[in-house]
């Protein structure tokens, strides 16, 4: 008798750009796409056209700020989002993997910040937390691949909210770390200043 389930066994395995390339015709949409231009014609024979902003972008890029040890980076993340969520400001954190998303809501929640956790084990839930990710004290701790593909609305629903965000600089995107691509750091910095939103 088979001790698994016929569902657990692996019948078949096709790479990702052969599977694509069962489609008759292919195309897509990043705001990243043309840092791996080259990737897109290798793999996919696609070329990538760039389509210029519909509202000019008006976010704040900082310069990272680098520090001797991880335990004085980590000092100081807490300290910064405990600063701006006593003003108000809504905080998105991108973090590299789940187990460092969890560590770090947990710590919040022990300085007295409350946050949302968005990453893979709470998926279901994805849409409805980036959505109120824009709103007045919210504070979301993200992994990488969280809530993409769904605008964070600053003030949510709430156009007075909103105009008290946008007094605040809108959504404040904080990188607990550099990822291994730079289109994921670029990803993460593009949920801030979206449609001509501040936001740094």
């Amino acid at each position: 008798f088979p001790t698994r389930r016929s569902s657990d066994l692996i019948l078949n395995s096709i790479t990702l750009q052969h599977f694509v390339q069962v489609y008759p015709k292919i195309c897509g949409m990043t705001a990243t796409a043309q840092l791996a231009e080259n990737e897109f014609k290798k793999f996919y024979n696609l070329d990538v056209v760039v389509i210029p902003p519909n509202e000019p972008c008006i976010r704040k890029d900082h310069q990272d700020i680098i520090f001797q040890t991880k335990e004085a980076k980590h000092k100081a993340l807490i300290n910064e989002i405990v600063q701006v969520n006593k003003t108000q400001r809504p905080i998105l954190i991108g973090t590299r993997s789940v187990e460092e998303s969890t560590k770090l809501a947990d710590e919040l929640q022990k300085n007295g910040v409350n946050c949302e956790v968005l990453n893979a084990k709470r998926d279901e839930y994805e849409a409805g937390i980036i959505a109120r990710a824009g709103k007045l004290g919210a504070v979301t701790v993200s992994t990488n691949m969280a809530g993409r593909g769904t605008d964070i609305r600053l003030g949510g629903e709430d156009e007075k909210e909103k105009e008290k965000v946008v007094t605040l600089g809108g959504l404040y995107v904080i990188g607990a770390n550099r990822h291994e691509s730079s289109r994921i750091d670029d990803q993460l910095r593009g949920r801030s200043g979206r449609q001509g939103d501040p936001g740094s």
